[in-house]
């Protein structure tokens, strides 16, 4: 899709270029820690990254084998702050995702003990193997960034994202996740299968040692808090709000979408649109942002028809659809 060129300087809020340049720089460095591990996938990179910078909440879906839980490893290890990994069983309570009031015999009184989540990342490994129940635990902490527990609300340190892996639902032990947990989760990507050249590369260096083992932080939590703020600058102009709204609202009505995108969806796409223009080192929102979003943001969200189901017709052949038709608007900087 071609978008008219539009002019910085119309943008009435602009981010200070000497910013600009430090996101871009230390994302770079990001993004080079992750490449080292997971080989030949740009794409998949930087939607993480938009994420991270969005403060949203990645799921990351493939068949086994593919590198998911290496990805989430691999951006973990890049930033310097806390991380917890939760191994998602069958036989894993809510409470051991949250945490829990024990008794203190000594003090005679009730003491929080802390559950996974506590971290500024939480990377949840094969999160469709618990039960729904359990899976529900994140509902709060993934939109609120706080856990309630008898009564007393705990609030999450910033910045907090949940990096969750999940194998397709076809996988036998596993269940599909509540249309309310995946509406949380800012973007879905896949890793897929490597090209043969990435896959020959990834013989000659994973076979030595694990890539992992070696991995340094390059930034921490506080300077990633002022990333974030830095993309919340990014202006967005009436235009492109139009569009994204334009977007979701003709899911909502389509012949072949059972469930449409939410008024979440929408804030998503454009939280995610303004990181992926502070990447590309702009201070303003094309429509090309959100459109190139408009798959890993909004794709998980839909649930398409039975009879769509049948004609082998996906979420993202309907959303491309659907990018086809939509108008899109011309000088969206201003």
């Amino acid at each position: 899709m071609t978008t008219p060129t539009a002019d910085p300087s119309a943008t009435p809020h602009s981010v200070p270029g000497a910013d600009l340049e430090t996101l871009t720089r230390v994302a770079g460095r990001i993004r080079a820690n992750i490449e080292r591990v997971i080989e030949g996938k740009p794409d998949v990179v930087f939607s993480t990254l938009v994420v991270l910078l969005a403060e949203g909440h990645l799921l990351i879906e493939d068949v086994p084998g593919v590198g998911k839980t290496q990805l989430s490893k691999a951006l973990a290890r890049s930033i310097d702050c806390t991380v917890r990994r939760i191994q998602f069983t069958p036989d894993l309570l809510p409470s051991d995702v949250t945490g829990v009031s024990v008794f203190n015999q000594n003090t005679r009184e009730f003491e929080f003990r802390p559950g996974g989540v506590f971290a500024n990342i939480v990377v949840g490994d094969e999160i469709n193997r618990a039960s729904p129940k359990t899976q529900s635990a994140l509902l709060e902490c993934m939109e609120e960034r706080q856990v309630t527990v008898d009564n007393a609300t705990y609030q999450l340190e910033a910045p907090f994202m949940v990096v969750a892996t999940q194998n397709p639902v076809e996988m036998e032990g596993t269940y599909a996740l509540p249309e309310a947990q995946r509406d949380r989760f800012m973007a879905r990507v896949s890793v897929g299968y490597p090209v043969p050249a990435a896959e020959i590369a990834m013989l000659a260096s994973h076979t030595r040692a694990n890539p992992l083992d070696d991995l340094e932080p390059v930034t921490d939590a506080s300077e990633l808090r002022k990333l974030i703020g830095i993309v919340g600058q990014v202006h967005v102009s009436d235009a492109v709000q139009r569009y994204a709204v334009a977007l979701t609202s003709a899911t909502r009505g389509h012949d072949e979408l059972s469930l449409g995108a939410s008024p979440r969806a929408t804030l998503h796409l454009v939280r995610a649109a303004k990181a992926a223009a502070a990447l590309r080192g702009r201070d303003y929102v094309l429509p090309d942002d959100v459109s190139s979003l408009a798959t890993p943001v909004l794709a998980h969200r839909l649930l398409p028809t039975v009879e769509a189901t049948m004609t082998g017709r996906t979420t993202a052949s309907v959303l491309d659809a659907i990018l086809a038709t939509v108008p899109v608007p011309a000088g969206s900087a201003g």
